[in-house]
C-alpha cells in the first residue's frame, strides 16, 4: 500500500478539521439562503417541486406521524395510510422515497408540525454541513494536509449538483449521507474497521431505496476500480467481511425497502424496455453536449434550459460542475496519474452517463432519462482536484486556461445565424434563455479567472490552500444566491401568494363542515389537501398507490407524477365522492364559465371561495349492474366516468365468481352517457349509500343497510395491504373499476373495517428485527475488540 493510500489522522487528533469543515460548511449554506429567508420572512418558499411538495410533505408527515388528525383504525392500527394523499395511499409506500427513511424528517418530528414551514432552511443548512463532514473523513484519505480536505468537502457540498437539488430538497439527504458510506467502506478495504459499512449501508437505504439501487452500481464500480489498479488485495477473509456487512445493511433496511419495492413494482414508471427510448444512443443530438457541458458549466435553473430546445434537460439534475474551478483541477490531475482508480472510476461513469441503458441502470432501468447519479462522482472529482492542489510540481493554471476555452467555444450557441422557417428572416443565437446563460457564463469565467489568480499567485506558498478555499467559498456563496434567485423569481408572478393560501388553508381547515369526503380545487397552488388533511383529487406526487395509476389512465386521465383531472370530468366527482371544490376569487369568474350546473356556491371562506357538489355521493355505495373488463375496455374513454356511475367493472374471474349479485350492464344503457342521466345515476347510487363512513389513519370504517347481499364498492384505491373485515369476519376484497375496491356484504345491517398494513410489513420486520441485535453483537465485539488492543 503505498503512502498516497495512508491511513488519515483519527477524529480528535491533532490536525483533525472535521468539525472546522462543518462549521464551514454550514456558514456557507446560512449565508446563501439568508436573504431568500429574510425576504419570505421565514417561509422560504422556491419553485416548483420544493413549493409544492417538500414544504407539504414535510409538514403533514410531521403531524401524521404523531397521530393529527384522523384517529386509529380497526384493531388499534394506526399511522399507516394517509387519505391526503392523492386518492388515499399507504404512507410507507407513498414517502419512502421523499422522507419516510430519512434521518434529516425524524429529527424534525422533535418540533411542532405548524413549525416545519419555517425550518426548512436551518434543515438544508444541517443537510449540507452533514455533507461536508461525510465528504471530509472521506477525503482525507489521500491527501496529507488536512486543509485540502476541508477544500474537497467545500467541492462537493457545494457543487453544481448540491445547488441544482435544493429544488427537489430531499435529494440533499441523499447527498449529505452518501460520503459516509464510501468513507466506511475504505475504512473496512483499508483499516479492517468492522461494523461501519453495514450501518452506512442501512442509513443510505432508509434513506432513499431509489437512490441505493445506483449507490449499490457506483460502489461495484468504485471497488473493482480500486482493485484493477492494485490499491488494495483482496483477500477472502476482507471479502467475506465485505459480502457480510452489505447483507446485514440490507437487512437493518428492509423493513422499509421490501414493502417499497413491492409497491413500486406496480408503477409504470419504473421498468420499461420496451418504450422506445433506445438502449444505445439517445434520440437527440443535443443530449450528449447537454450532458458533456453539464461537467464544466455552472447548472442552469433546474425547470428553464439556457441552450438546449430539445432532448430531456429540465428536472434531470444534470449537472457535476465543482464550484470555483469547474474541471480544472481534475485535467491536472489527470496529465499526472497513471494507472489510478480515481481515473478508471470518472472514465467508466461518462461511459454510463452517454449510454442510455448504462444510465438508466443507476435507477433499476427506468425508462425515465435522469442524471440524479452523478453526486457520486462528483466527489471523485473533488478528490481528483484536491489531489493536484496538494501537488506544487503540478501545472494548475494551464488546464484552467483550457476549461475556458471550452465554456467560450459555448458562445457559438448565442452567435450561430440562423434563419425563421416562417418568416425567412435571419437572427443570431439558438439560446433559450439568453439572460440565464449570460450569469451562468460570466460565473463560470470568473470563477475560472479567480482560480488562475490564485493558482499563478500562492501555489507554492503555503497560504495556497486558504485562499483557495477562501475562493470556492465566496464563489459557492455568490453562485448560491443567484441560482436560486434564478429559479424563485423565474416563478414569482406564479407562487408570490403560495404562503397565503397555505396559511389560508389551516384557517380552513378548522372552518369545513364536519365529515368524511372528498375535495376538489380549481387554479390554486398544489397539494392543498395536504393542509386541509382531506383528500384531494389534485395532487402532486410521483408515488402515490399503484392502483392510482392504473385507474385514472383507464379514463383517459393523465396520471404521471401528478393527479389532475379536468373539471370537465364531471362525473368523476359524483364517483368519488367530493362534496366541495375550492378556488380563489382572482379565478371565481372562470371557474363559472367552466363548470357544469352540479356545483352550487356554498361560502368564501379563509381567502376560499367554496362550493358544494349537487350530485356528491357518499362513500360507499352498492350498484345493480356490472360489466366486465374487456366490455369496459370496448368503451369510449371520455364518457367511462359516468359509466362507472352506473355499473361496477369486474374483472373476468370475479364476474364469475360474484356476477350472481348484480345484473349484467343491458347493451342500451351503455350508450345513454348524458349530464342528465348522470344526476339520475347519482342519486340511485346516493340511496344504496352506507350510512355511516369513518376515514382512520388506517383505513376506514363503514356501516351500511342492505336489502340483499351486494358487492360494496368503495372509490379507495386497491391495494394488496389492505385487509377487509365485515361484521368482523375476514371477507376477499375485489379489484374493480381497475383500480378500486369493493367487497361482498350480506343483506341486513352490516359493518366494515378496511385496515391497512403495507403489503410485505411482515417479513421485513422480521428481517430488520433479527438482524438488528446480531449488528449490535457484531458491531459491540469488534468496538470492545479493538478498546482491548489499545490498552495493550
Amino acid at each position: 500500500m503505498t503512502a498516497f493510500h495512508s491511513s488519515p489522522r483519527m477524529l480528535g487528533q491533532k490536525q483533525d478539521k472535521f468539525w472546522l469543515t462543518v462549521g464551514l460548511c454550514a456558514l456557507t449554506a446560512a449565508l446563501i439562503f439568508l436573504p431568500f429567508y429574510l425576504l419570505d420572512g421565514g417561509f422560504f418558499h422556491y419553485a416548483g417541486d420544493f413549493n409544492s411538495q417538500q414544504i407539504s410533505f414535510y409538514r403533514y408527515m410531521n403531524g401524521f406521524l404523531k397521530g393529527a388528525g384522523y384517529p386509529a383504525g380497526y384493531g388499534g392500527v394506526k399511522n399507516t395510510f394517509s387519505w391526503a394523499t392523492d386518492l388515499g395511499s399507504g404512507t410507507m409506500n407513498a414517502y419512502s422515497f421523499y422522507l419516510y427513511g430519512s434521518p434529516f424528517f425524524w429529527f424534525s418530528l422533535l418540533f411542532p408540525q405548524n413549525w416545519l414551514p419555517y425550518l426548512m432552511v436551518p434543515l438544508l443548512v444541517l443537510k449540507f454541513a452533514v455533507a461536508g463532514g461525510g465528504a471530509y473523513l472521506y477525503l482525507r484519505r489521500y491527501v496529507k494536509d488536512p486543509n485540502f480536505a476541508v477544500l474537497g468537502a467545500a467541492l462537493y457540498a457545494f457543487s453544481g449538483w448540491g445547488l441544482y437539488n435544493i429544488f427537489f430538497n430531499h435529494f440533499i439527504d441523499v447527498l449529505a449521507l452518501f460520503p459516509w458510506m464510501l468513507w466506511a467502506l475504505d475504512e473496512t478495504i483499508y483499516e479492517h474497521r468492522h461494523g461501519w459499512f453495514a450501518f452506512w449501508v442501512a442509513v443510505n437505504l432508509l434513506n432513499n431505496y431509489f437512490f441505493f439501487v445506483g449507490q449499490v452500481l457506483f460502489l461495484v464500480i468504485y471497488f473493482v476500480c480500486k482493485l484493477s489498479a492494485g490499491e488494495f488485495r483482496l483477500t477472502p477473509r476482507l471479502f467475506g467481511q465485505l459480502a457480510f456487512e452489505s447483507l446485514l445493511g440490507v437487512a437493518l433496511g428492509f423493513v422499509v425497502l421490501w414493502p417499497t419495492v413491492l409497491s413500486v413494482l406496480q408503477n409504470p414508471r419504473t421498468i420499461d424496455l420496451s418504450s422506445g427510448w433506445g438502449f444505445l444512443t439517445y434520440s437527440k443530438p443535443q443530449q450528449y453536449l447537454a450532458i458533456l457541458l453539464s461537467w464544466v458549466l455552472p447548472p442552469d435553473s433546474p425547470y428553464m434550459t439556457s441552450i438546449w430546445s430539445e432532448g430531456i434537460i429540465k428536472w434531470t439534475s444534470m449537472t457535476a460542475y465543482l464550484p470555483l474551478c469547474s474541471l480544472a483541477g481534475v485535467v491536472a490531475y489527470w496529465r499526472a496519474r497513471q494507472g489510478d482508480s480515481k481515473k478508471r472510476i470518472i472514465a467508466v461513469c461518462m461511459v454510463f452517463a452517454l449510454v442510455p441503458i448504462l444510465n438508466s441502470a443507476f435507477y433499476a432501468l427506468n425508462s425515465s432519462y435522469y442524471a440524479r447519479w452523478f453526486y457520486m462522482p462528483v466527489l471523485i472529482l473533488a478528490a481528483m482536484t484536491v489531489s493536484a492542489w496538494e501537488d506544487p510540481s503540478l501545472d494548475l493554471a494551464r488546464p484552467a486556461r483550457s476549461i475556458a476555452f471550452v465554456m467560450i467555444a459555448t458562445l457559438a450557441f448565442a452567435l450561430v445565424p440562423v434563419q425563421d422557417a416562417t418568416t425567412k428572416e435571419w437572427s443570431l443565437g439558438v439560446l433559450q434563455n439568453p439572460g440565464q446563460y449570460c450569469a451562468v457564463l460570466a460565473f463560470g469565467l470568473g470563477g475560472l479567472a479567480v482560480y488562475h489568480c490564485i493558482c499563478r499567485r500562492w501555489q507554492q506558498r503555503r497560504v495556497f490552500a486558504r485562499r483557495l478555499l477562501a475562493g470556492v467559498l465566496a464563489f459557492s456563496c455568490l453562485f448560491g444566491i443567484v441560482h436560486i434567485g434564478i429559479g424563485k423569481f423565474g416563478q414569482w408572478n406564479t407562487d408570490s401568494d403560495l404562503v397565503e393560501q397555505y396559511i389560508n388553508a389551516l384557517a380552513l381547515k378548522e372552518d369545513l363542515p364536519e365529515g368524511d369526503w372528498r375535495i376538489d380545487t380549481y387554479k390554486t397552488h398544489d397539494n392543498l389537501g395536504l393542509w386541509l388533511d382531506k383528500s384531494c383529487l389534485q395532487y402532486f406526487g410521483s408515488t402515490a398507490a399503484p392502483s392510482i395509476l392504473s385507474f385514472y389512465p383507464a379514463l383517459g386521465v393523465k396520471r404521471d407524477v401528478r393527479s389532475q383531472p379536468e373539471l370537465s370530468n364531471y362525473a368523476l366527482r359524483g364517483l368519488l365522492s367530493v362534496r366541495y371544490l375550492l378556488t380563489t376569487l382572482a379565478h371565481q369568474k372562470q371557474f363559472h364559465a367552466e363548470a357544469d350546473e352540479g356545483w352550487a356556491y356554498y361560502d368564501t371562506l379563509d381567502g376560499y371561495v367554496l362550493y358544494e357538489n349537487q350530485n356528491y355521493v357518499p362513500m360507499g355505495f352498492t350498484y345493480d349492474y356490472y360489466l366486465t373488463e374487456a366490455q369496459y375496455e370496448d368503451t369510449v374513454t371520455p364518457t367511462r366516468s359516468n359509466l362507472l356511475m352506473r355499473a361496477l367493472v369486474l374483472t373476468e374471474e370475479d364476474a364469475v365468481a360474484y356476477g350472481q349479485y348484480l345484473t349484467p350492464l343491458p347493451t342500451a344503457e351503455l350508450n345513454d352517457l348524458t349530464y342528465t342521466r348522470y344526476t339520475q345515476d347519482c342519486a340511485d347510487r346516493r340511496a344504496s349509500a352506507c350510512t355511516t363512513f369513518e376515514m382512520n389513519s388506517a383505513g376506514f370504517h363503514a356501516e351500511a343497510t342492505l336489502d340483499r347481499a351486494n358487492l360494496m364498492f368503495f372509490s379507495v384505491p386497491y391495494d394488496d395491504g389492505f385487509t377487509a373485515y365485515v361484521d368482523g369476519q375476514e371477507t376477499e376484497i375485489l379489484r374493480v373499476d381497475e383500480g378500486l375496491m369493493a367487497v361482498l356484504c350480506p343483506a341486513g345491517t352490516v359493518t366494515i373495517d378496511f385496515v391497512y398494513q403495507p403489503d410485505g410489513i411482515r417479513l421485513s420486520r422480521t428481517v430488520t428485527l433479527a438482524a438488528l441485535p446480531v449488528f449490535l453483537l457484531y458491531a459491540g465485539h469488534f468496538a470492545w475488540d479493538e478498546k482491548k488492543r489499545r490498552k495493550h
